[in-house]
């Protein structure tokens, strides 16, 4: 007989922002299925109390939210982290912005089928001068870091890595997210069910998986062997040593080496075996070239165009990510609104000089800290500049 163990305060809508269940002697079930936000959703501080109560040894804990304020998600992730239960998180439908970091609480981490995942940098609204600006750019990145980190613990790569993903706004799909390591495994089809969201996900820049870019991978790429990981609660710490690893020391690199790095050596080390090998035979007279004409042998030349292809790769995804970053810091300056990101985009790819026209703007969109959340900044780009504006001032941005 299922029993509510905890009568719940009810949002605007009627329903319970938070529920946990309890069937015969299953783990007890803590249903999070809103907003997380003090005041509109999922209250931290309610949610805690009642967790803190629970005297369980397990408890599976289901998320479809699409994210919400940032302090009260990690108020929930480490309230989470902080019990002795077993904590196992099941992404039910779709775990978006802060909604995605509290799953990383589980001791395993379950996608459901067809759920999905979305993490994107902090963002907020700030009326006020210069320096008051200014303040909340520096407090934006350093709440940004501090989410990034969460990812980085959790999975491995750098922190930097992981904001790069960030500030893309980066969908996952359930395999795409075991694949990053944001997820351990996907939910085998029990039941006669799909998982489904009914959110208003046009406050992000894609409007669910299905609208996004393939996402990045940062750190290793794919599982190649099981990582070094250590989980909680007085289990064994296990150091298994990887497929890059083991690479790197046959290739003669460092061990530390990034994927990059691992795979120029590798394929350096296949040309240099495929080459033939030299056969004696006699010399023929050297044919006379032109001026400035110098010969070179055909698996040097093919050994030098291969690296240079590469260099053109990597200067090619560095000139994209600095488009990106200008876009986007045009955006937290003001100077342009966040639908007009995909537009500069497309004009700075098509033509790099309009980087100086992009860098000429003067502010006119209000950023900074949303309206309402006391200064908080807020992991949901729930906000339409534009609209704001038009509020504030009672005309079109």
């Amino acid at each position: 007989m299922e029993r509510l163990l905890a009568a719940q305060p009810k949002n605007t809508t009627g329903r319970s922002w938070y529920e946990f269940r309890n069937e015969g002697d299953g783990p007890t079930e803590l249903f999070i299925y809103d907003v997380i936000d003090e005041w509109f959703g999922v209250s931290a501080e309610m949610l805690a109390r009642d967790l803190a109560a629970l005297d369980t040894t397990e408890i599976t804990v289901r998320i479809n939210s699409p994210g919400g304020n940032v302090f009260e998600g990690i108020a929930i992730l480490n309230a989470l982290r902080g019990h002795k239960a077993k904590i196992t998180t099941v992404i039910d439908g779709l775990a978006a912005s802060a909604a995605s970091f509290i799953a990383m609480a589980g001791d395993e981490i379950v996608m459901g089928r067809n759920s999905e995942m979305m993490i994107h940098d902090a963002s907020g609204i700030c009326i006020g001068n210069a320096k008051e600006m200014a303040d909340m750019t520096t407090n934006l990145e350093r709440v940004s870091a501090n989410i990034a980190s969460i990812y980085a613990e959790r999975t491995g790569g750098t922190e930097d890595e992981w904001r790069a993903a960030m500030l893309a706004e980066t969908w996952y799909s359930a395999d795409e997210a075991v694949a990053a390591g944001l997820a351990d495994r996907v939910a085998e089809q029990d039941k006669d069910t799909k998982a489904k969201n009914a959110f208003d996900l046009s406050i992000f820049n894609y409007a669910g998986r299905q609208a996004a870019p393939t996402p990045p991978v940062p750190g290793p790429p794919t599982p190649l062997a099981t990582e070094a990981s250590e989980v909680n609660k007085g289990k064994e710490v296990t150091t298994v040593t990887t497929l890059n690893e083991g690479l790197a020391e046959r290739l003669g690199i460092a061990a530390d080496a990034n994927d990059e790095t691992v795979l120029s050596a590798l394929d350096e080390a296949l040309a240099e075996r495929a080459a033939p090998e030299p056969v004696e035979q006699q010399q023929a007279p050297a044919a006379q070239l032109p001026a400035g004409i110098v010969a070179i042998d055909e698996a040097a030349l093919t050994a030098l165009q291969a690296r240079a292809a590469r260099g053109d790769e990597a200067r090619t995804r560095q000139e994209a990510s600095e488009r990106v970053s200008a876009v986007e810091n045009a955006v937290r300056t003001g100077r342009i609104a966040p639908a007009q990101r995909e537009s500069w985009l497309n004009r700075l790819a098509t033509d790099p000089s309009e980087a100086t026209v992009l860098d000429s703007l003067a502010p006119v969109y209000p950023v900074g800290n949303e309206i309402g959340h006391a200064g908080s900044p807020v992991d949901n780009a729930d906000t339409d500049s534009d609209a704001i504006w038009a509020e504030l001032y009672g005309k079109d941005a």
